[in-house]
Order: structure tokens, then sequence, then C-alpha cells
């Protein structure tokens, strides 16, 4: 028994590293094809600011700015993690923790930013959209106003919407929420071309049950996370080794944006990147990894440049 379950230990550690491989392989393999055709003077970097070292913070899959204070950013861990939200600031140093009351954390898999319920005022949205068997019949999300003030230890109870899919479940990490409509977006992964799915701003209350719209296939596979600038202008989603990015005109529905062409942006691979989200202002773009092969995540940072303007 002993060695069977020594046997079981081994494949489950090669498992868990072949998203790594797997971008390291292909990054080299496509090196001169991609990176010919990845647009440098939009954004520089990577800037490394820091290593997030703290042990509860280990699978990252969320993040996102604070559109309060831009100092802060919110992250959180995936399936199996903790129903928190933990806060660092711009310079990867951990601030505090908000714990979401009353749930659990299924498959965490994406944190969003938007407009709610008060005019004028920020919630954050999680996304419990994760499923990578295809078995769950809804998603969930939670809803809760941004924080006024940071404490070291803090509460929300959250609103929580469900979402179903028309065309049945659907393994999903990417979450957007238009600043701009305020309709709310997941993108699916597992597919060779990744389809997008609305809930229109109207149907997300407390306690409501959402049949989602399909609006649009992309032609990106494996999306694990995206992000919108707080005036709607510029868009970001990326999987395990590109960074797409779009800007969007004036009068364009989101779904309008996307169908366009996306510029590739500058990344460096992580062990597995999952998270990635826009300063306010749009001028900066931060990523995330989650811990893995002992290796603690860098907090990378990529800046606008002066030719981007």
């Amino acid at each position: 028994m002993s060695f069977f379950i020594e046997m079981l230990l081994k494949l489950f550690f090669l498992l868990s590293i072949i998203p790594f491989l797997l971008s390291e392989k292909l990054q080299k393999k496509y090196d001169m094809k991609i990176n010919a055709q990845i647009e440098y003077t939009l954004f520089s970097g990577p800037k490394k600011v820091a290593l997030v070292g703290e042990k509860f913070i280990e699978e990252t899959s969320g993040m996102v700015v604070s559109r309060k204070n831009p100092s802060w950013i919110y992250v959180h861990n995936d399936s199996g993690g903790e129903p928190e939200l933990y806060i660092i600031d711009t310079l990867g140093t951990y601030l505090g923790t908000l714990k979401i009351e009353g749930v659990n954390n299924r498959d965490w898999e994406d944190l969003a930013m938007g407009p709610g319920p008060i005019e004028g005022e920020n919630y954050l949205y999680i996304g419990d959209i994760g499923d990578n068997f295809g078995r769950a019949e809804e998603l969930i999300i939670y809803r809760i106003q941004e924080p006024d003030q940071l404490e070291s230890e803090m509460s929300a109870k959250p609103e929580i919407i469900k979402l179903k899919y028309p065309d049945g479940p659907k393994d999903s990490e990417t979450l957007l929420v238009d600043p701009i409509s305020g309709d709310l977006f997941v993108l699916t992964k597992r597919e060779s071309k990744n389809t997008l799915y609305k809930a229109a701003k109207d149907l997300l209350l407390d306690g409501n049950s959402v049949d989602l719209e399909k609006v649009l296939q992309l032609p990106i596979t494996l999306s694990v996370g995206g992000d919108i600038s707080a005036d709607g202008s510029q868009v970001l989603i990326k999987n395990y080794w590109v960074i797409y990015y779009w800007t969007r005109k004036e009068g364009e529905t989101l779904e309008e944006t996307l169908s366009g062409k996306a510029v590739l942006l500058p990344y460096e691979p992580e062990p597995q990147g999952e998270a990635i989200a826009f300063e306010p202002e749009g001028e900066t773009y931060f990523t995330l990894s989650e811990k893995k092969l002992r290796i603690n995540p860098v907090l990378y940072r990529y800046d606008k440049t002066t030719d981007g303007d």
C-alpha cells in the first residue's frame, strides 16, 4: 500500500508541473514567432516588484487593484482555499485579510471590480467559476462593496448571484465586469476557441439566478484571467504564455471591442501565471503566479511607455 501511495504522490507531482513545463516549452519553441508580434512600444517590462512569500497566498488565481486606494491589490487563492481576499500593496507587502462570510471557496478563479447596486460605488466581484471536470450546474458570483478603509482583519457578507450556461457546464477562469455598461462577462478556458458569455447588469441582483447569453468566440485558448481599465477603454486577457490587449473605441460594446484584432503585450512567463490586473488609470498592469516547485510567486509590473500615450 505504501508503494501505491508513493506512486500516486509522484504522479500528482508530475501533473502539477505540466502548466509550468508547457508554458516554458511553448515560449521557447515559438519564441521568434510570438515575440515578432509583441508590441513593446505600448508597455515596458517586466519589472520584478517583489517576491510574495506569505504561506497563505500560494495559489493566486484572481487579482484586482483597488479603485479607492490604487496602492492596494486584492488577491485570492483558487479551489479549496479559504473564502478570503488578501490585500497586498503595489510593492508586494501583505496588508490585511477580508473574510467573505458564510460561503465556501469551491473554485474561485478570478476577481473583478465594477459598478453595482449603489451608483458611484465600486464593487468586488468574486468568480466561483472554475469547473475542471465540467460538472457544476451553476456558477456563483459573490459581490461586496469595496471597503472604505484598511484593517488587518475585515469581513463582509456578500450578495450571491448564480449563473448558468445555456449549453452545459464549462470550465472558466476569466471574469470581467464592464465599467461602462455594468454587464458581467465570463470567458471559458478549455476549448480551442474560448467562448464569451454575458449577464446583463439589470439581472445582477442578490439571490438571482441568471441564464448567461453566448455572445462571442475568441481565437484564444486556455484563458486564465483578464481585466478592464476603470474607464473601460482598455482590455486585457491572458493565458499561460501570452497577454492579449484591446483598445476600445467610444460607443463600442465590450463584445464589439473583443471581436477586433488584439495586440500582444510583453509578458514574463510564470510557473502558473493566472492573475492579471490594471491599475485604475490603465497606465500599469500587474501579474502574479501561483506558487509552484517551491518557487515563491513574483509580483511583476508593466508600465505604459511614452510612445504608447
